[in-house]
């Protein structure tokens, strides 16, 4: 797996547990990394996966309105924590960084969702991130 995969990955799993839990980001990400499973991880990775997380909680209030806008008939409180992370992560990609083409964000989103959400998430996140992308390239 290439190591931007497994970073969003992990940043998918860490958005999950502070929605969960509401325990602050710097918390998540320090205890994330203490497991010592992922301690061996390479310092790239840890930092991209720091700078997705830091991004998307500083970031939360306009991501969160901008797929609320895009999501008809779904509030974001009601939706699938998981799918709602995705998307979180993937809107921040696509809104904030200027270095990860918005196929490449969204492709990345849309196999999360296949792989860790129901059988139409993958549609879901793919058709919100998708008008997200074109409002921006407006």
């Amino acid at each position: 797996m290439r190591k931007r995969t497994k970073a969003r990955e992990y940043v998918l799993q860490m958005l999950y547990q502070v929605d969960i839990t509401r325990l602050c980001h710097q918390e998540v990400l320090k205890s994330f990394w203490d497991n010592s499973e992922r301690q061996a991880d390479s310092e790239e990775l840890k930092d991209f996966s720091a700078q997705l997380l830091q991004g998307v909680v500083e970031h939360i209030e306009e991501i969160d309105k901008k797929i609320s806008k895009y999501a008809a008939n779904w509030q974001l409180d009601r939706m699938a924590f998981v799918d709602r992370n995705i998307m979180r992560l993937g809107c921040f990609e696509l809104l904030f960084r200027q270095d990860i083409p918005p196929k490449v964000a969204i492709n990345e989103a849309v196999e999360l969702a296949k792989k860790y959400s129901g059988l139409e998430s993958g549609k879901f996140v793919n058709a919100i991130l998708d008008q997200i992308k074109i409002e921006k390239e407006k």
